[in-house]
């Protein structure tokens, strides 16, 4: 088990650990890549703003929703300190990803990448100069579900496979024309990668082998626009 750093090569220590093969996918866990890219805030770093202040139950560290809120372009719920959010990214999440977990110390918050498909487009090309391995790569998160328990892993990065397998204009086995069909391939793959990681192991990446993956895309592919931003 490595310790990831800020500034480590993410791409050159899944090399140095594994014997890939053409058509590989690497699941990289988003936490690993945020330490790699020196994503990680510490509390006494932070002032809290008044609207932290405001909005902070107590026994809640305002500094942690003050972070929270600087990851925010959108809160699209609130209740209290929790906070459901958009992302810079346009992702919409708990906490605009800002996570204690898995933090490298304590009193510290790990945030998102700033650009994760660059992320996931640097780890590959890291792979590949080190490998001569053309490997799909995703970086992969925890995100719950609206109206269902439990969270499931999914992709915030993408590279090197096309995220999205479009089903639209094809039959079905009794003829029926599909018309609105697309699979989230990239996020069924975070999460079936998820499920031989473990959220407490420390286990940084994935390889999923025989997944027949093609093409390329940015994980933005899967994001469906907001209303405000689909009406403006």
């Amino acid at each position: 088990m490595i310790s990831i750093r800020e500034g480590d090569d993410v791409g050159a220590l899944i090399a140095a650990a594994t014997e890939l093969e053409d058509g590989d996918v690497v699941v990289v866990a988003q936490k690993a890549v945020s330490k790699a890219e020196g994503r990680v805030v510490r509390l006494d770093d932070v002032e809290a703003s008044d609207r932290a202040l405001e909005l902070t139950e107590p026994g809640s560290d305002p500094r942690k929703l003050e972070v929270i809120l600087r990851e925010t372009k959108r809160i699209v719920r609130s209740r209290g300190s929790l906070v459901i959010a958009e992302t810079t990214h346009g992702f919409v999440c708990a906490s605009a990803g800002v996570d204690a977990s898995n933090a490298p110390e304590p009193d510290t918050l790990v945030l998102l990448p700033v650009d994760s498909d660059a992320s996931a487009r640097g780890i590959r090309a890291s792979i590949l100069e080190r490998t001569q391995r053309d490997v799909g790569v995703i970086v992969s998160d925890s995100f719950g579900r609206p109206f269902r328990k439990g969270t499931t892993d999914v992709a915030i990065g993408v590279a090197g496979l096309a995220p999205l397998i479009d089903l639209r204009g094809t039959a079905d086995r009794a003829g029926y024309l599909l018309r609105t069909s697309q699979v989230a391939l990239a996020d069924e793959l975070a999460g079936a990668a998820d499920l031989v990681r473990g959220k407490a192991d420390g286990v940084a990446a994935v390889i999923v082998r025989g997944a027949g993956v093609s093409g390329d895309g940015t994980a933005t592919e899967l994001l469906i626009p907001s209303e405000r931003d689909l009406f403006r």
